[in-house]
């Protein structure tokens, strides 16, 4: 809702600057400076007032243990102790 609100303000901000009357060298340019900050000062506020700072809270569980896991087994090969793979389970 809040994100729908926020681009709604931003395609009737753009709307309005586009419907209004060109600038007028006899006003000077501060009227539109001091306008697009004043707009870009609420637009920004109400994008940044729309969500939290951080990221909230976030739960973390632990990964249940693998019923088999590869274990390294060092054996005897009736020459010369050797390893290998074996796959273990609980």
């Amino acid at each position: 809702m809040k994100k729908t609100f926020a681009a709604f303000v931003a395609v009737a901000t753009i709307a309005g600057s586009l419907a209004s009357t060109p600038a007028s060298a006899q006003r000077g340019v501060a009227a539109g400076v001091a306008a697009g900050l004043l707009g870009g000062a609420i637009i920004g506020g109400a994008i940044a007032s729309s969500r939290p700072a951080y990221g909230g809270p976030v739960y973390v569980e632990e990964a249940p243990y693998p019923a088999c896991r590869m274990v390294r087994e060092r054996y005897w090969d009736g020459y010369d102790w050797r390893y290998r793979r074996v796959e273990v389970c609980n």
